[in-house]
């Protein structure tokens, strides 16, 4: 028995060093198989600069004249000045305005100067200024973007509610969804865009708007009608209340209808006068309600913000040609390049 245990604690040793010997070349194989990763992408990297470190001299010829041309372009490029208008339209009139923005760039597009002369009531010689509008919802806040969003899960089913998420709602609603619009103009001359006002006006004014605001008027109008007709009643009824309170107060008796059928207490007499009362606020309540949507929503938009007398000159990163004709150039020189020797591997392929 005491032969056997020498033997024993041989064996696990060499099993034990086994194990180790198999760890140790599996850590040597990642090892090797992760220097052969950046060997790999050093070797990319090198055969990708190669080419331009042998021709440096020409890469950086071409790239200096691209960015002398830019700034030449640049500096005698004509302006483009942009001026923002921000709206908020009722009865509509948003999907009009939608529209008509897509018609003016096409009538831009087309220099229809003609037609653009009409609507904007200037004269041709302006018109050939204009280079285009863009619509975009806002300018909108987080809260209100909050509050879209919620009345959007209210108004559909509550089992497709659960599945739309803010950042979804967010990302794929469209440019009808918002209730504030701004409009951007663009021109080639800065005194332009408090005149393109008036084509606006037109536009948020049309004839499915019109009738929108008819509706609406005259849905109030037979609502105000009606509440009005119920304050007269709750008036008569308070009237004949406080006769009855009147009547108790002069005989002492405390109740009162068809020799004593319908009795009516000091107690619900109170009661049912405080409801009147309850009910007769509830009703003014709606009534200044109405008024107040008449007052607020009694034009076919509101101006928040008109477009400038004077426009700003417009200066974005493709404006700026000294950065994107270098650019474009070296990006030019990399295609071409890996187009010719892709043409002579396939040439010289065998």
């Amino acid at each position: 028995m005491s032969d056997k245990l020498p033997q024993d604690s041989q064996n696990e040793e060499v099993d034990l060093g086994q194990l180790f010997n198999a760890i140790g070349k599996l850590f040597e194989k990642l090892i090797a198989f992760i220097r052969t990763i950046f060997k790999a992408l050093f070797s990319t990297v090198i055969y990708a600069l190669k080419p331009i470190v042998n021709h440096f001299k020409v890469i950086a010829i071409a790239v200096m004249v691209a960015a002398i041309l830019g700034f030449v372009t640049e500096k005698y490029a004509k302006p483009v000045y942009t001026s923002s208008m921000v709206v908020k339209p009722y009865f509509g009139s948003k999907y009009q305005l939608a529209y008509n923005v897509n018609y003016f760039n096409s009538l831009i597009g087309s220099r229809n100067l003609k037609e653009l002369s009409t609507v904007f009531e200037i004269d041709t010689q302006s018109v050939t200024n204009l280079l285009g509008f863009e619509i975009e919802i806002g300018p909108e806040t987080v809260n209100d973007l909050l509050k879209d969003y919620n009345r959007y899960l209210q108004s559909i089913d509550s089992t497709l509610a659960l599945g739309v998420t803010y950042e979804n709602y967010i990302e794929n609603r469209d440019i009808l969804s918002g209730d504030i619009f701004t409009i951007k103009a663009k021109s080639g001359t800065s005194t332009i865009f408090k005149s393109l006002e008036v084509g606006f006006e037109k536009t948020l004014k049309n004839s499915y708007s019109e009738k929108i605001k008819d509706i609406r008027d005259r849905s109030i109008a037979v609502k105000t009608k009606t509440f009005k007709n119920e304050l007269k009643r709750i008036d008569s009824l308070q009237k004949i209340y406080i006769q009855v309170l009147k009547t108790d107060s002069e005989n002492g008796n405390a109740s009162i209808g068809l020799e004593g059928l319908i009795p009516l207490t000091k107690e619900k007499t109170v009661t049912r006068e405080y409801d009147l009362f309850k009910e007769q606020m509830a009703i003014s309540d709606s009534l200044k309600t109405l008024e107040q949507e008449l007052i607020i929503k009694n034009d076919y938009y509101d101006v928040l913000s008109g477009f400038e007398d004077v426009g700003s000159i417009q200066k974005t990163i493709w404006d700026r040609y000294s950065l994107i004709f270098p650019l474009v150039t070296f990006l030019l020189i990399i295609i071409v390049y890996l187009a010719y020797n892709s043409f002579k591997f396939i040439r010289d392929y065998e």
